[in-house]
């Protein structure tokens, strides 16, 4: 396929993902997921310049403000991560206007990072209920907002604490023979699920290194170029980029649920990882972080997305298959991190956590 052809066909692939989201208009939640949604749609507005993207973020996230700033259903108490990701819609938002409701909840969620609870290293704690525990997804959940707000009202100090976040779960859960990053890490080591000599969980879960990739490259946007961790953070992404490539299915060209475990029985090709690292392999090759031939890798997911994941029903609206609806680590019911506990979980279509990375993916991709 040429690659004007793959721009085109990528573009059109996204807005026609955005428009069915937009008919489909699932009620909103102050909920990780849905915050990423509404960030594609952003990305849609800014690439078509068409108003009704725009106008349906702010329809559903502003009856969520209230008039002091407030947030409905968020609780800084709980110190939960995943509470934070919805705020980069916010910050999108507070850029194009002056309303004041928008800066007092981004301070809110910036209070709730003064205040998170912290492993000894200063690592943020996953959420509140989960003590000691560092999560990939936690990273994509909380640096990239933390990140821009540092830049956007000026608080510098806090990029040294963006790259310790990103540091530390690196050099406490990758592997060193395949540079492939463990689901989750317990400093304590009392979880059933976390290795008593290391603390890390047992597998590599596809999602998990998948919002990991996606926090570095959009980190990136915002971190200051002259910055002494700049560096160390593109080559943690140069790192996970060889592992991701080297787990790359090569018939399909997409990844599975559990990344290193192939075609083992019971795995599959899993929708929300591959398109995550589409799209983050494809950045970081436009930002000068990773060598061009990760484009090619990129290029070999984007299609394989669309050959096998990608669906279209009889009234032209399109729908994303196989995107696994949910995992994390103890809890209750507890989950115990096994092989068996990833790929016996609900398999979801048009779930958000695959639907926001292919609309972001295409977008990429169409660079």
């Amino acid at each position: 396929m040429p690659s004007h052809t793959l721009q085109e066909t990528a573009t059109t692939w996204s807005v026609r993902m955005a428009d069915a989201v937009l008919k489909r208009n699932v009620p909103f939640r102050w909920h990780y997921e849905h915050g990423l949604m509404l960030l594609a749609l952003l990305r849609v507005w800014q690439a078509s310049g068409q108003a009704r993207y725009l106008d349906h973020v702010r329809s559903v996230i502003d009856p969520f403000i209230d008039a002091g700033g407030h947030i409905a259903t968020y609780a800084v108490a709980e110190y939960n991560l995943d509470q934070i990701n919805p705020g980069r819609v916010l910050l999108f938002l507070h850029r194009l206007g002056s309303d004041e409701r928008y800066r007092w909840a981004i301070a809110l969620l910036r209070r709730q990072l003064r205040e998170q609870p912290r492993t000894s290293e200063g690592g943020f704690w996953h959420k509140k209920i989960y003590p000691h525990q560092m999560w990939l997804d936690g990273i994509y959940m909380a640096s990239p907002f933390y990140a821009e707000f540092a830049r956007a009202f000026g608080e510098p100090a806090a990029f040294d604490d963006v790259a310790r976040q990103i540091a530390l779960i690196e050099q406490h859960t990758r592997d060193a023979r395949t540079g492939l990053l463990y689901h989750g890490w317990d400093e304590s080591r009392q979880q059933r699920w976390a290795n008593p000599k290391t603390g890390c969980s047992p597998h590599f879960w596809g999602r998990a290194m998948g919002w990991y990739a996606m926090a570095l490259v959009d980190v990136l946007d915002d971190f200051p170029a002259g910055h002494a961790a700049r560096c160390t953070i593109v080559a943690i992404l140069q790192r996970l980029a060889a592992a991701v490539a080297a787990v790359q299915d090569a018939a399909s060209g997409l990844w599975f649920q559990v990344l290193d475990q192939g075609r083992r029985p019971g795995n599959y090709l899993e929708a929300s990882a591959s398109c995550m690292f589409v799209y983050a392999l494809a950045k970081g090759v436009h930002h000068g972080c990773l060598p061009g031939g990760y484009l090619d890798t990129a290029r070999r997911g984007y299609q394989g997305i669309l050959a096998h994941l990608i669906g279209v029903d009889d009234q032209g609206a399109v729908s994303l298959k196989d995107t696994c609806g949910v995992a994390g680590l103890g809890g209750d019911p507890y989950r115990d991190g096994s092989y068996e506990y990833y790929v016996g979980e609900k398999r979801a279509t048009d779930d958000y956590k695959g639907v926001g990375p292919f609309i972001m993916a295409g977008l990429e991709m169409a660079q």
